[in-house]
């Protein structure tokens, strides 16, 4: 029986623990469910909503991307997701920590609204999907599909509005860990791969783009990872909401 991780087609965390088995050369076989009815089925399978999950061949289930992450070190040690040395590995072990709690919820605030107020944008984050669902249909989906989603999340008006003002402060903490070396390992390590797949889809969004272009963290995103499927267009949020965009790095 092979591992079976179990995902939503575009989903930032799955891409977390997708491109870790990748590292750690474990073969594995995806199950992809689609939003929002993955919710009932991991909670039957895994006694939990969300995704990531995985059932690993010998029956062993866990999902979250931190607890799977550190699974797949227990079972194949390299190349390792964590430094060897104690100072840089703390270091690591708190930015994975509040990617995973603080960070990789505001991409989900963010798109759902997003995708709200942008429906024709919908079809373009399934591109990918091995489930694929005719545009013209997503699209007459998306009121229901996006409401839903949307209090799954959430996603209130004062939430996304909260959440677009702390992005900017958020940005600058994910550049200051790329500068003192707690990011960018090469290959990635954990808190890479806990944090990156979320600025790449919160690079999906016209009206957030141009507050992460020009930053080390573009930079790193586009080294790591391949380019997100996916694009709503500028002008969905109404220019109040939105934070001044970051002067570009010379």
């Amino acid at each position: 029986m092979a591992n079976k991780l179990y995902v939503v087609d575009g989903s930032h965390p799955c891409a977390t623990v997708e491109r870790a088995l990748t590292l750690k050369g474990i073969p594995y076989k995806t199950v992809e469910l689609l939003p929002p009815m993955h919710a009932p089925i991991t909670k039957a399978l895994f006694g939990v909503r969300t995704v990531p999950a995985i059932k690993f061949e010998d029956g062993t289930k866990l999902s979250g991307s931190r607890a799977i992450l550190a699974e797949l070190e227990r079972r194949v040690p390299e190349p390792s997701l964590y430094p060897s040395d104690p100072d840089r590995r703390a270091a690591v072990d708190e930015a994975e920590r509040w990617g995973d709690e603080v960070f990789q919820s505001i991409p989900r605030r963010l798109l759902w609204p997003a995708l709200k107020r942008s429906p024709k944008s919908l079809p373009s984050f399934t591109v990918n999907a091995k489930l694929p669902t005719p545009a013209p249909l997503l699209v007459a989906m998306a009121p229901g599909l996006t409401r839903i989603e949307c209090k799954m999340n959430q996603a209130t008006e004062t939430a996304v509005r909260a959440d677009l003002l702390a992005l900017p402060a958020h940005l600058d903490k994910i550049d200051a860990w790329i500068a003192d070396g707690t990011l960018g390992d090469e290959p990635p390590n954990a808190a890479d791969l806990q944090i990156l797949p979320s600025v790449r889809l919160l690079m999906t969004l016209g009206d957030v783009r141009p507050l992460i272009e020009g930053r080390p963290v573009a930079d790193l995103v586009a080294r790591v990872l391949p380019p997100a499927p996916g694009a709503v267009p500028a002008g969905v949020y109404p220019a109040e909401w939105l934070p001044a965009p970051a002067t570009a790095t010379p």
